[in-house]
């Protein structure tokens, strides 16, 4: 039988190309009958390999890939800040979207405003004292040490030292906090009231470096160094930012106002207030007040807002003849 395979293997030049018994056959079957045959079969016609297309991925086939983004002329995004993709891209599905806040604003009734501006006016105080807490943790965490570790003498005494310690770094962070202006807003970002936070730190520390030099001058019978004012001197609010390196920077904020622009009665009231303290108490004592002062006129002054729209909307809706049994009554009590 050797004449049989001798040509299969070894077909006529002639007749090469049409009587190759396997040209028709599939690529894939072709290579599998030279695997497992124990004859190998050499063909005269080089198998032509499958086209190949170019790998997609799972998104690609799917057309979930993000499109390049186009070109825009405009210098303002065509997305809102609410986006991931803040370079225009899905920008036609963010073309009819609203904010949910702005929907809320929109539906919120006049008493609704007046007790956002309430509310939020306290919850900044409230902040104030969970700030001055964060950054009296050491203080804290000391009085509880004391109380869990300490010796029998601190026991005895309820651990004086560590509470005052304590009390005096939770009322000096809150007037730092509010001398930098931690109440002027309640609709600022958290970086900016995490940096405020940072900086009333830094301050309190400051003054306790210059409360031990000071201790140290007069132990050694050496003069007092003069030291510059804790709090900046601007009339401003001051809203502070830390970079590194242990440098600081401050940037103000408008709307403070001065101890000279105070009505006589709360200027001697103020007086009173810090009277018996030193320079630098004072000062801080000083800033806090006029700070929290400024804090409640601009209070007042978005109450004054609120109103002013009411009024400016019930104007509006008498004018068109669209006046509501509310506006109605409010008009005859004058309000």
């Amino acid at each position: 039988m050797g004449w049989f395979w001798d040509s299969l293997t070894k077909p006529r030049p002639e007749t090469s190309n049409n009587n190759d018994p396997l040209r028709k056959l599939d690529p894939t079957l072709r290579d599998f009958l030279q695997k497992e045959s124990p004859i190998k079969y050499t063909s005269s016609e080089a198998p032509t390999p499958p086209p190949t297309e170019p790998q997609r991925s799972y998104t690609d086939q799917l057309n979930l890939s993000p499109q390049p983004p186009t070109p825009s002329t405009s210098s303002e995004p065509s997305v809102p800040r609410e986006s991931l993709y803040q370079d225009g891209r899905y920008a036609h599905l963010w073309k009819n979207y609203q904010p949910l806040r702005d929907i809320e604003d929109s539906t919120k009734s006049d008493q609704d405003k007046l007790l956002d501006v309430l509310e939020g006016y306290r919850e900044r105080k409230a902040q104030i004292g969970r700030a001055a807490l964060e950054n009296c943790a050491l203080e804290q965490w000391g009085v509880t040490d004391c109380f869990t570790n300490g010796g029998f003498k601190s026991r005895m005494t309820m651990c004086r030292a560590e509470n005052k310690q304590f009390e005096r770094c939770y009322l000096m962070q809150a007037k730092f906090l509010k001398a930098l202006g931690y109440l002027s807003t309640f609709d600022r970002p958290a970086e900016l009231d995490e940096k405020i936070q940072m900086h009333a730190d830094t301050l309190y520390h400051r003054m306790l470096d210059q409360e031990r030099a000071s201790e140290a001058a007069k132990a050694a019978g050496e003069p007092i160094p003069s030291f510059p004012p804790i709090v900046p001197s601007s009339h401003d609010i001051i809203a502070t930012t830390t970079s590194s390196n242990s440098s600081t920077t401050t940037t103000a904020v408008k709307g403070s106002i001065t101890a000279d622009q105070l009505p006589a009665a709360t200027q001697a009231a103020l007086k009173k207030r810090v009277e018996g303290l030193s320079a630098e108490a004072r000062e801080i004592e000083e800033k806090a007040i006029l700070a929290e002062i400024a804090a409640g006129e601009r209070l007042g002054r978005q109450i004054g807002d609120v109103y002013r729209e009411t009024d400016k909307a019930k104007k509006e809706r008498r004018e068109k003849g669209k006046q509501t049994v509310g506006d109605q009554v409010s008009s005859w009590f004058g309000w």
